[in-house]
């Protein structure tokens, strides 16, 4: 998840000074438009599908796992936080020993 907001945050420093070099060359009643239309096609929709991939990916883990149980366990991050691990569909940091109920 820190990577989708990283990446969010370099997009939108990006797009900010692409924004700030062409509002000379569009008029002031068109700079809202493409600023919208760029905010998303460069900023918003990105993260959009970022944020589905990530889901997708982590599915499994989320639903069907020990860990997705165990009150040490961060949904948002797919992070054991007692051990700071990330648990996979195959690999349980702690084992099953250190598993307490939500």
């Amino acid at each position: 998840m820190g990577e989708i907001v990283y990446n969010g945050i370099i997009r939108t420093a990006v797009t900010i000074a692409f924004l700030w070099f062409i509002s000379d060359s569009i008029s002031e009643k068109y700079f809202w438009i493409v600023a919208g239309i760029a905010i998303y096609i460069f900023i918003i929709h990105p993260i959009i599908l970022s944020y589905r991939k990530f889901i997708d990916k982590n599915k499994d883990i989320l639903t069907n796992s020990l860990c997705s149980t165990c009150k040490h366990f961060s949904e948002t991050a797919v992070l054991c936080m007692k051990y700071d691990e990330y648990p996979t569909e195959k690999y349980t940091p702690c084992n099953g020993y250190d598993w307490e109920k939500k």
